[in-house]
């Protein structure tokens, strides 16, 4: 292919046609740079399926069907055999025995015979009791709790979206329920919030308020028992608004389903990190981690205690229904509608925004570290600052990526910054081969170098969380070369390997399209980094 197109070039060239061989040229390279990326795809692609197929041996090893298969049919023909055995012992005991003589021929006068008659009769009660009562009895016999472990399924794409789509149909019917309330509650519908307020506050003063509440449990219940039998009923404050859903694809390519375990992933995570979110701040609220937060709800409950203990329960609900009643139709109107007084004087919204979560505060302690540490650096650091540069134009210089700033993603101090060759980073992928699922050994992002680390900044890690991300020491690189992947495809590669102490096996940065000129960066600053580390030694070497 690369004579066919530099055939037209020479030819062209010797008619005179510059421009055209110009353009011929521009072509080639943006061919060549499509191929490049193309190649890329499949190596990664192809990674995967290297992976998934060792991961499925695996499989296959520990379960060993064929193996539980022949012991199961072992033990079934020990069965049949046992069971031959005894009917046959059964048919020689029944020949062998003596026949009994009838009880008739048995002189009245022996009085031995009233014991086996009482034997009877005690056998029947001992029979009709235990036919009557003896289920009951079983129940109440002690037996010692049984442990069953359940079977984990493997990891499967189709599964994977069922599970979110049934997560999702499963959550629609509380959404819904939340979206009624919150229409009650901003007046979407005038006439409909106006008559609930009235009807509420009405029950709430002649002490109704849980009795209407149970009234209209039983009424929702009623109108799903009349849908369930085919009744077309739909009410709601809120128009519901009608979702697409895509039909499942039956055959899908080894991309697509490495994207579709991506996406549904994307989605597991950010449904994880908000339900963390909301424990943690709730943890952090008990355990006095924000005191000023802490103190209010505390001081609420020793007013609550007090309340409770002097006042008459029928008061304090009647209190508690007019305080509800209030604050859902009126007060919360009034902070909707005004952000400015919400900010203000929304209480319980002011502390909850307030509480911190546990990456927050990691961020937190990092920064007053970085305070503390900050005016040392400061005074080393005023000797290298040009003449003519001004301290805002040094401050502006600080580099930032799509999702905030670079020292911030990666928890670095912030004179780290990437180098001139690499200011918007390398397109890769890093491969850990240390772990084990297919989600976590093969990671989408972009490479960044600066004067101390080699940063890794993951395509779905967030801004509020680094765990994704990776950070590397050059100085704890033992090890840098060229690195390929897959010896299948053509070339020297596409890979950077980058060997660690903290690592069994190196780590691998593949499909990367300017390989050879990420790799003459990362090991030039690498050889300056260890050339300055290391201690003055004689002149003479």
């Amino acid at each position: 292919m690369n004579a066919f197109l530099k055939w037209p070039v020479y030819t062209l060239a010797g008619t005179g046609s510059p421009t055209m061989a110009a353009a011929l040229q521009d072509f080639q390279r943006a061919e060549s740079d499509r191929l490049n990326e193309v190649k890329g795809h499949l190596e990664i692609a192809l990674l995967e399926k290297h992976f998934l197929q060792e991961e499925l041996r695996k499989l296959r090893e520990e379960t060993n069907v064929d193996l539980l298969r022949q012991e199961l049919e072992k033990e079934r023909g020990k069965r049949i055999d046992l069971e031959q055995r005894m009917s046959e012992v059964l048919r020689t005991r029944l020949e062998d025995s003596p026949p009994q003589p009838p009880r008739k021929q048995q002189s009245p006068t022996n009085t031995r015979t009233d014991k086996p008659q009482r034997e009877e009769w005690s056998s029947r009660f001992q029979r009709w009791w235990y036919d009557r009562f003896g289920v009951y009895m079983e129940d109440f016999r002690f037996q010692p709790e049984e442990t069953t472990v359940e079977a984990e399924e493997p990891l499967s794409a189709k599964r994977l979206t069922e599970n979110m789509r049934r997560l999702k149909r499963g959550a629609r019917p509380v959404t819904n329920f939340m979206r009624n309330l919150s229409a009650l509650s901003n007046w979407h519908s005038v006439y409909t919030s106006g008559i609930a307020f009235i009807i509420y506050m009405n029950a709430a003063w002649h002490g109704w308020a849980m009795p209407m509440f149970l009234f209209l449990a039983i009424l929702r219940l009623s109108l799903n028992y009349l849908i369930a039998r085919g009744w077309r009923i739909q009410w709601s404050i809120v128009p519901e608004v009608s979702e697409s859903v895509d039909p499942p694809k039956e055959d899908l390519t080894v991309s697509e389903k490495f994207q579709l375990v991506l996406d549904v992933a994307q989605k597991a995570q950010n449904l994880f990190g908000k339900m963390s979110d909301v424990l943690e701040k709730i943890k952090n609220l008990f355990m006095w981690v924000q005191p000023e937060s802490t103190q209010k709800l505390y001081v609420v409950l020793w007013v609550a205690f007090i309340t409770s203990c002097l006042l008459p329960y029928k008061l304090m609900g009647f209190m508690m229904g007019l305080y509800a009643g209030i604050k859902f139709f009126i007060i919360d109107f009034i902070f909707k509608s005004c952000p400015k007084l919400r900010d203000k004087y929304d209480t319980p919204r002011i502390i909850w925004n307030s509480l911190p979560t546990d990456p927050q505060l990691k961020e937190r302690t990092n920064a007053t570290v970085s305070r503390r540490v900050q005016p040392v650096v400061s005074r080393g650091s005023i000797a290298t600052i040009p003449c003519g540069v001004a301290r805002d134009e040094e401050a502006g210089r600080s580099h930032s990526t799509k999702k905030g700033a670079f020292h911030e993603i990666f928890n670095l101090a912030e004179l780290e910054r990437p180098l001139a060759v690499c200011e918007n980073g390398w397109r890769c992928c890093l491969i850990n081969r240390d772990r084990k699922m297919p989600t976590d050994y093969i990671r989408n992002g972009v490479l960044y170098v600066t004067e101390n680390y080699l940063c890794f900044e993951s395509s779905s890690s967030r801004s509020s969380s680094s765990k994704k991300n990776k950070v590397i020491k050059l100085v704890d690189i033992t090890d840098i070369q060229k690195y390929k992947v897959l010896s299948v495809l053509p070339g020297s590669g596409m890979g950077i390997s980058i060997a660690t102490p903290a690592t069994q096996k190196p780590l691998v940065f593949g499909a990367m399209i300017h390989r050879d000129e990420a790799f003459e960066a990362i090991f030039t600053q690498y050889m300056k980094i260890m050339t300055t580390a290391k201690p003055p030694g004689n002149p003479e070497l």
